[in-house]
């Protein structure tokens, strides 16, 4: 089976390990932006809350941390890259949460969700660097983060070298041509035609560009987060800790991710002087020693909103060659193993890991058929 894929960002890639992996011939069209929002995230291998959260997203997230470990155990040694998943544990600040995050690890029997009720004694063994406004929290012991940009390095790195793939990185695609109930064949904006059996959209943020050409409202639009980066010495800060959805992800070499805002501007990537001030502030204010160190980056990314954060895995319904995986939201990285793992399920007609019709777009999409 010959398949095209448009976009590259984490969804694109994961798919097209998972079919190339299954024997399928890939060509990859890389857009313009891939990466916006795979490489600007913090790489959470959890939905921040997962409480506050569908249970459709928990359902594909809670596999996230066990696929990738297989995923780095095979790649790595073909890449000679380390994506890094570093099993932190995740300390949650909100006091407003503490009940409802310890009733919900009973209430879904995730052990990634099993969380602890940690006093000032204990949390000081866990976390000595936490300001002392912070009496108590509860604790997910289970939680890791993944180094997002050197997973896209891996898997760019891996399916470069893999002889059922192909990447197409200077032709992106601009137009769909509709032949009855199918695509005949996509045009690259230098009006090449390409060719396949089936056809995969996994174009993120910038999904709902394609609503005309494809007869559908995809209700997928960027939301702008804004990330800062503080280099401390390796291993220093032993655990994330969120709090007020702002959150502290440490990464093995001492780099600590500082994030993240929230801020529908378009297609904006552009940080601002404003928001980067919030972002620091309330990493101080959960570790004040943070203000000692310096801040060696900061970035914008845009993530692919959909209305309930549930993605859209599957085929269209009224275009039998045409799949999509895309509106992830905040969770394209920690989610990206399972729907990947599930789009391949599907195209190939095998069982699926969990129940498609959640996230099928014939259920999710209201259909609004354009007429020319």
């Amino acid at each position: 089976m010959n398949i095209v894929i448009i976009g590259a960002g984490i969804s694109g890639l994961l798919s097209a390990l998972e079919l190339a992996e299954q024997g399928c011939q890939v060509n990859i069209y890389n857009q313009t932006y891939a990466g916006q929002a795979s490489w600007a995230g913090g790489g959470i291998l959890s939905p921040m809350y997962p409480w506050r959260y569908p249970r459709a997203v928990n359902l594909l997230a809670q596999h996230g941390k066990a696929l990738y470990q297989t995923w780095n155990e095979k790649l790595q040694p073909v890449t000679g890259i380390d994506f890094e998943i570093h099993e932190t544990g995740m300390l949650i600040l909100d006091e407003t949460d503490f009940e409802v995050g310890l009733n919900y690890k009973t209430q879904f029997q995730d052990p990634m969700q099993h969380c602890e009720y940690l006093q000032r004694e204990q949390l000081d063994q866990v976390n000595p660097h936490l300001s002392e406004q912070f009496q108590h929290a509860i604790y997910f012991p289970e939680i890791a983060n993944v180094r997002n940009p050197r997973l896209l390095q891996s898997l760019r790195n891996y399916l470069e070298q893999h002889p059922k793939v192909q990447f197409f990185d200077q032709m992106p695609i601009q137009k769909f041509h509709i032949q009855q109930d199918k695509i005949e064949y996509v045009e690259t904006e230098t009006g090449q035609k390409v060719y396949a059996d089936q056809f995969v959209v996994t174009t993120g943020a910038w999904s709902g560009l394609w609503s005309a050409q494809l007869g559908l409202e995809l209700p997928v639009r960027p939301v702008q987060g804004q990330m800062a980066l503080i280099k401390t010495p390796a291993h220093w800060l032993p655990t994330m800790c969120m709090n007020r959805v702002m959150y502290l992800i440490p990464r093995m070499d001492g780099h600590i991710i500082c994030g993240s805002s929230m801020q529908e501007c378009g297609f904006n990537a552009e940080t601002s002087d404003q928001i980067q001030q919030n972002i620091l502030e309330a990493a101080y204010e959960m570790v004040p020693e943070l203000a000692q160190f310096p801040v060696v980056q900061n970035w914008a990314g845009l993530r692919p909103s959909s209305p309930e954060g549930i993605p859209y895995i599957g085929q269209l319904p009224h275009l039998h060659n045409v799949w999509i995986n895309l509106g992830h939201f905040r969770n394209g990285l920690c989610m990206g193993p399972a729907s990947a793992q599930l789009l391949r399920q599907l195209i190939l007609k095998q069982p699926t890991s969990v129940d498609s019709t959640i996230y099928s777009p014939e259920q999710l999409l209201k259909l609004e058929v354009m007429t020319s």
